[in-house]
């Protein structure tokens, strides 16, 4: 192709990127209201904490959470529309993606890949739905994304600095740091059949990687206590799941990176993870025999699959998409060598037209609620949009200084403003001792304990009528102290209605 053919289908993906972002509108999911609080009471000079005078690291990724406060400033203040900010962000962070996953396919000599991953990467619902939901997923993917860039270029300070900055927006990014400081480690060693061009380290390099960590880190340690996010250590007790749950969701995900079950059935997932996970290693196999270091971009999607395997959390939807980028390009160069090896060059472009129809299929016109506008189907905010009505509704209530306690926090703290007792320990670490609960205790994931809300007496009290059907609700003394006051329609998670209850003054 000719070089402004090339500028122009790039501009094209950057356009188709945007759009496919702001089109939809803000979407916010729970957990990106928790940022939003954060970023709101630092600009209200409370510093950065959820509850007002409490200390807690009750989020994962405070450089994004930073961002909003510093966007937040130039923006409304405290009245920031913190959704919008958080969209137009990851918009941008996303479209940068595009831009940096078309130069990494020129890396590797397969321009037309990184053109189609670019492509799939702009509609994907897997970084549409958390882009408009208000998450840092963008920003971080940006970030990864931009790091092995860089380090592909040997451009090793700025690949440093990214990867720095990744640390600070989630903790889980050193799941691809690891794989390149090991590379950078064999890169120094003088033994030619280790690795014939020698690349010492710099002190610009060490300080580019070192410094922006090591000020947070620092930082969170003097403020909080602790560097790490209370968040991670609440939601190992707080959840309650079987050994293999991650495992399968994972095997799950891989086998349906595009969505093409969506068209061909389900029974499409066992082919898919065979195909796609085939593809994806001979396309990291190609690479690495053109370029030695392209094992530690290239494993990223496999240390990712085993650490959280392992691990085991509940598994969160935007959990899921870090690896993506990544595995997208790994599969589409198998597909290309695959064609080019058979000599049906248009074959290429046609098994990319599926994927991309795949990928299409996966969104309507028409979401049944929310916004109207086009948008991914998983982007679902049913039970946010819930929250909110719930939130502004138990605003008009609640007198200052009393305490809503809440199984979901985002939207319910976003919305009433109000102290919140968090009943998973996110930002009240309090509630960590009250878990786990018996078995008995639970019909899904999560159940709230009874104990921690007759001991610590919230005013008001927030649920889906499933966290507390085998606990709060046949406690006696629950029901003695709190009154339910208001019930909201739903049946979401198996859930009997969302219930508002409120404690009995004893007058």
């Amino acid at each position: 192709m000719r070089g402004n053919t090339l500028r122009y289908i790039t501009i094209a993906i950057i356009l188709v990127a945007l759009l496919a972002r702001l089109i939809p509108g803000p979407r916010t999911i729970d957990d990106a209201y928790i940022t939003f609080r954060y970023a709101r009471n630092i600009l209200q000079s409370q510093g950065m904490v959820y509850n007002l005078g409490q200390r807690v690291l009750g989020t994962t990724t405070p450089l994004y959470t930073l961002l909003m406060a510093f966007l937040g400033v130039f923006l409304g203040g405290a009245d920031a529309p913190f959704p919008w900010i958080a969209l137009v962000i990851n918009a941008i962070a996303d479209s940068f993606t595009c831009l940096l996953l078309i130069h990494l396919g020129r890396r590797f000599r397969r321009q037309r890949v990184g053109f189609v991953v670019a492509a799939l990467w702009a509609i994907a619902p897997m970084s549409v739905s958390f882009a408009i939901g208000g998450m840092e997923t963008s920003v971080f993917i940006a970030l990864m994304t931009g790091t092995f860039y860089f380090y592909s270029e040997d451009r090793l300070v700025p690949a440093a600095f990214l990867a720095s900055l990744s640390l600070v927006t989630r903790p889980d990014s050193l799941l691809f740091i690891l794989p390149l400081v090991l590379d950078r480690l064999r890169r120094i060693t003088p033994w030619p059949q280790i690795n014939p061009n020698p690349a010492p380290i710099t002190t610009l390099e060490v300080s580019a990687f070192i410094l922006p960590a090591l000020l947070w880190f620092s930082f969170a340690t003097l403020y909080y206590g602790n560097p790490l996010p209370n968040s991670l250590s609440a939601k190992l007790v707080a959840y309650n799941l079987n050994g293999k749950e991650t495992f399968i969701r994972l095997l799950q995900h891989y086998s349906t990176p595009f969505f093409g079950h969506l068209m061909l059935g389900n029974l499409w997932n066992g082919l898919g993870f065979f195909l796609y996970f085939m593809l994806y290693l001979l396309g990291s196999i190609r690479a690495f025999r053109s370029w030695r270091s392209s094992w530690a971009i290239f494993i990223f999607p496999l240390t990712y699959f085993v650490a959280y395997s392992i691990a085991n959390p509940l598994l969160f939807r935007w959990y899921l998409a870090p690896p993506l980028p990544i595995y997208f390009l790994g599969i589409l160069m198998g597909l290309d060598f695959v064609f080019t090896d058979l000599k049906i060059p248009k074959g290429f472009y046609l098994a990319s037209s599926i994927l991309i129809l795949f990928t299409l299929n996966a969104w309507t016109l028409k979401p049944d609620h929310g916004p109207s506008q086009p948008a991914p189907e998983m982007a679902f905010i049913r039970l946010e949009l819930l929250y909110e009505k719930v939130g502004k509704d138990l605003k008009q209530t609640i007198d200052e200084g009393q305490v809503v306690a809440a199984g979901d926090i985002g939207a319910i703290g976003y919305f009433t403003e109000a102290r919140i007792l968090d009943a998973v320990g996110l930002v009240t670490p309090v509630a960590t001792k009250y878990y786990p609960l018996p078995e008995s205790s639970y019909i899904i994931n999560f159940a709230i304990s009874s104990d921690l809300i007759v001991e610590q007496l919230p005013d008001y009290l927030v649920i889906l009528e499933i966290y507390g059907r085998n606990t709060l609700l046949k406690d006696p003394d629950f029901n003695a102290i709190y009154t339910l006051m208001k019930r909201y329609t739903t049946d979401l998670y198996g859930s009997k209605d969302m219930l508002v209850f409120m404690k009995e003054t004893g007058e």
